[in-house]
């Protein structure tokens, strides 16, 4: 099958299983949050993965290279996003484990049903307020910005999709980590695994990596950072892991 690849697209290799990626330097390319966040998920053979806000599909098909997962399913509201998406899973002959489905993550427990998924995954919008916000309806201020959906509204939906037991995995930023946790156990989702993410080991944390379990008992176990650069330019051995370098 011929994959269209259209104007300022590119094809980006993986580097894991041969997988490839189709996107859109102009508007939004995945970036290290969501590879960590594909390591930093636990999925069970046989589960099945929602990932909200998928973008063009990366965690969905990382996931089907890391995991045991029967399926996997990607919810984006942004059509153009949601149709790289839809070719990069082509691109990699992964049609009957990965779907692609436009739709707002507000709507995901109508969407899907309640306890439809083992595992939710999500990279959500960092920002709040207008830090950083040049326009409100370019792609990349989508993905950054809560213009669409709020860190409540993927929580709310999460524990509507999820079934009792299930897991949510989520990266966002250690500045909302008191607002993450308490949204999370006032929807009974209840944090179980955190770890936090430093570009260098004297640097402050700029990412936090979250699971939390749908009915869960209280008890949370922090991980041991998790460093990026042993120096300029040069991952450490756990990011090398983690890429599958």
């Amino acid at each position: 099958m011929d994959i269209k690849i259209k104007s300022k697209e590119r094809i980006d290799d993986l580097q894991r299983n041969h997988l490839q990626i189709i996107q859109n330097p102009e508007k939004f390319c995945f970036g290290m949050d969501a590879v960590l966040l594909s390591g930093f998920a636990k999925v069970k053979d046989g589960a099945k993965v929602l990932d909200m806000g998928t973008g063009t599909g990366i965690i969905p098909i990382l996931l089907s290279a890391k995991t045991g997962a029967s399926h996997l399913t990607g919810l984006e509201i942004q059509e153009e996003s949601a149709d790289m998406a839809r070719r990069s899973v082509s691109l990699n002959h992964l049609e009957e484990k990965i779907d692609i489905v436009t739709g707002d993550i507000k709507e995901a427990g109508k969407l899907f049903g309640p306890a439809s998924f083992e595992v939710v995954t999500c990279n959500p919008p960092y920002m709040i307020g207008e830090h950083g916000l040049v326009s409100e309806n370019t792609p990349k201020a989508i993905a950054r910005h809560e213009i669409l959906c709020t860190l409540e509204d993927v929580v709310v939906q999460s524990a509507k999709v999820l079934k009792t037991g299930g897991t949510l995995y989520m990266v966002h930023r250690p500045f909302r980590l008191a607002e993450i946790i308490s949204t999370m156990i006032n929807y009974k989702l209840e944090p179980k695994r955190m770890q936090l993410v430093y570009p260098f080991v004297d640097k402050e944390p700029n990412m936090v990596l979250l699971e939390a379990v749908k009915g869960g008992k209280s008890r949370m176990s922090v991980e041991k950072p998790l460093i990026v650069y042993k120096e300029p330019g040069v991952y450490t051995d756990e990011i090398y892991d983690v890429y599958g370098y």
